[in-house]
């Protein structure tokens, strides 16, 4: 069976985004503009992706990696049809190529599906998607003869009768990879724009006796191209009230959608609710009947069932299921929480683990870590694990009660049942269940204020 290969154009340079980030960069939500175009083209079935980048192609080819099978370079941005022509290799003349845009996220793999199930059905060379618009100025129009496909007509090379036409071409086509290879070769630039059109491969084709069909699709903002930052935020405001929509179908509980950025990665059982101002990234998965917000962040984290996350920050972290966190917690990279603990406000938590049913209340640094069940810690407490040059470990054992202000020094082991006394700098070893003190003794000097008057 032959392939289906996808090409994706992603070499503009994106001149109205008032940036030096290529255009298919721009992040909608937690990811970007030509990340969404290759999963739904992925989605729907696609065996090989090109990616025909220009405008900086070293930091596209950078950012989008092996998410595609293969670059091709367009060094001159001389129209769509010369972009497509840099694919040509990879193409070849076997099976069916579809084209996309890299600044279309919107694009669903269920549109591509469909678009290529009517391209086999109705057995056509060529099959462009078109959109019903009130207001189509700036787009190609879709010009018909008795209701079949005649041509595409780009807006600065339209007649005033053209003009009026509200089919609209959205750039998104499949073809016969064999006669695509054929009309390319016929490809001129004599227009208003002196540019090589994808469009008029389908002119060709249909003059040579080919099918070419038009799919009308039902969604015009699938196909909003991203040229501006005022776009950039209308594509995101479409995209999140997708996303949120599909998790309160499935159960989610989100107080406010309007004020709730959820990425397009994230999983989330029912019954959990999320409150306003919470942003979760990533590949976050989130349990059963939590509580999440309101105002906190959470990318790449793993968060198990019945947890609350109060006005915090997660980033890869995992926390396990009854556990609370917040307010104010920042919990960073390869932070683990056992079940039925608490990391409560201004704690920050790095690279460590903490078992069941520990306590770290309020105003403690854990990091570089590894902290037994049951744990008690005082207010004030960090571990110390930076000595200017390497990082160290501190080991805490089940049922430790740390006093308040206690610096745990590591390399350091506070062992099963021992105490650590409050404001006490610990440099040594505390032996299972034993009191450690390491404070200067209490000296009061009488008279002090009255002697240095």
């Amino acid at each position: 069976m032959s392939k289906t290969k996808v090409v994706v154009l992603a070499a503009g340079q994106g001149t109205r985004m008032k940036s030096k980030v290529p255009k298919v960069l721009h992040k909608v939500l937690d990811k970007k503009m030509i990340d969404y175009v290759i999963e739904a083209a992925k989605e729907a079935g696609a065996d090989e992706i090109c990616a025909v980048v220009g405008h900086q192609s070293a930091m596209v080819k950078a950012m989008i990696g092996d998410s595609v099978s293969e670059f091709a370079v367009q060094k001159e941005q001389l129209g769509t049809g010369h972009a497509v022509m840099q694919a040509e290799s990879f193409m070849g003349t076997d099976g069916d190529v579809l084209v996309l845009c890299g600044d279309t996220p919107l694009i669903t793999g269920k549109t591509i599906k469909e678009l290529f199930d009517s391209h086999r059905k109705d057995g056509n060379s060529a099959t462009v998607v078109s959109v019903m618009l009130d207001d189509p100025s700036g787009y190609g129009r879709i010009v018909r003869n008795n209701n079949s496909f005649d041509k595409i007509v780009e807006q600065k090379d339209a007649s005033d009768e053209e003009k009026e036409i509200k089919e609209i071409n959205t750039g998104v086509y499949v073809f016969k990879a064999s006669d695509l290879a054929e009309s390319l070769k016929e490809l001129k630039n004599d227009n208003a724009q002196n540019e090589y059109y994808l469009t008029d491969c389908l002119e060709i084709m249909k003059n040579k006796g080919l099918n070419v069909g038009v799919m009308i699709a039902d969604d015009e903002n699938e196909f909003l191209g991203i040229n501006s930052k005022l776009q950039l935020a209308q594509a995101t405001k479409i995209m999140k009230k997708r996303i949120n929509e599909y998790h309160m179908v499935n159960g989610v509980t989100i107080e406010d959608p309007d004020n709730t950025y959820i990425g397009k990665d994230v999983v989330i059982k029912p019954d959990t609710v999320i409150l306003p101002g919470t942003v979760i990234e990533g590949k976050t998965e989130i349990g059963t009947d939590c509580i999440i917000g309101p105002n906190s962040r959470i990318t790449n984290s793993i968060i198990k069932d019945c947890v609350t996350v109060q006005a915090s920050v997660l980033l890869s972290a995992e926390v396990d299921n009854y556990t609370t966190i917040g307010p104010f917690a920042y919990l960073r990279p390869n932070s683990k929480i056992g079940e039925h603990v608490k990391i409560g406000d201004f704690v920050e938590i790095k690279n460590s683990t903490i078992d069941d049913g520990t306590k770290v209340s309020h105003l403690t640094y854990v990091g570089d870590s590894d902290v037994g069940k049951n744990v008690n810690f005082g207010c004030g407490t960090v571990t110390v694990n930076y000595d200017g040059k390497n990082k160290f470990r501190t080991t805490i054992g089940d049922n430790a009660f740390i006093g308040c202000n206690t610096n745990l020094i590591a390399p350091v082991t506070v062992k099963e049942n021992a105490f650590t006394a409050a404001g006490s700098t610990i440099t040594f070893d505390v032996p299972e269940g034993s009191l450690s003190i390491a404070r200067a003794k209490q000296v009061n000097k009488p008279d002090w204020r009255r002697v240095n008057e």
